[in-house]
């Protein structure tokens, strides 16, 4: 087996993101810049109704969940949220199960109007799911953020559905972090904007 070489790496990163796959509920697909562009606007369309961002994801989702809900609060001031704190997480999960954890916390903070933004790599993850379902019951707007296989049932769930067409956990997560990244950016940019008019 032959050693990757960084260019290589980063070589297939880049081809990795061209082919991400955007769709919106109906199945409709559309490019990644007006999936994009849909994200944005509704992110910022929820600021201006004074509406919260919920963000979910396992491990290093979580990690990413946490950093783009750092970049919302701080960079395009929309109230947003994230279910990490161990104690809390780890009393629901010892308490009722680890798979309704997330859906109990949606059911007591989400409201309807807000957004929940579900990443998964596999977007198998049942806690994930469940709660895709507890703010689509609630009358939450959906995005989600998946990858491996095409058939993973979360990239059903979201008004508009972001999938990564890969099985590797590193690939997908950058692919996913770079999109959050992006969605941050591009919130902030036009307020910047809409400010020096």
């Amino acid at each position: 087996m032959t050693e990757q070489t960084f260019s290589g790496y980063a070589q297939e990163l880049c081809r990795l993101l061209s082919h991400i796959e955007v769709t919106a509920d109906s199945g409709e697909r559309m490019s990644l810049e007006e999936g994009m562009n849909r994200a944005t606007s509704i992110i910022l369309s929820k600021k201006s109704e004074g509406r919260k961002i919920i963000i979910i994801g396992n491990g290093g989702s979580a990690a990413i969940a946490s950093h783009m809900q750092n970049d919302l609060c701080k960079t395009v001031a929309v109230r947003s949220l994230v279910f990490n704190e161990a104690p809390l997480l780890s009393a629901l999960s010892n308490d009722l199960s680890y798979k309704v954890a997330f859906e109990v916390l949606v059911d007591l903070w989400a409201e309807n109007g807000d957004v929940l933004i579900a990443i998964s790599s596999s977007g198998q993850s049942q806690n994930i799911l469940r709660a895709a379902d507890a703010a689509r019951h609630k009358g939450c707007s959906v995005i989600t953020l998946s990858g491996f296989k095409n058939s993973n049932p979360l990239r059903h769930k979201g008004m508009i559905n972001f999938y990564v067409p890969l099985e590797n956990y590193g690939f997908v997560e950058l692919g996913h972090s770079i999109l959050t990244h992006y969605i941050s950016d591009a919130a902030k940019d036009r307020i910047t904007a809409a400010v020096s008019i």
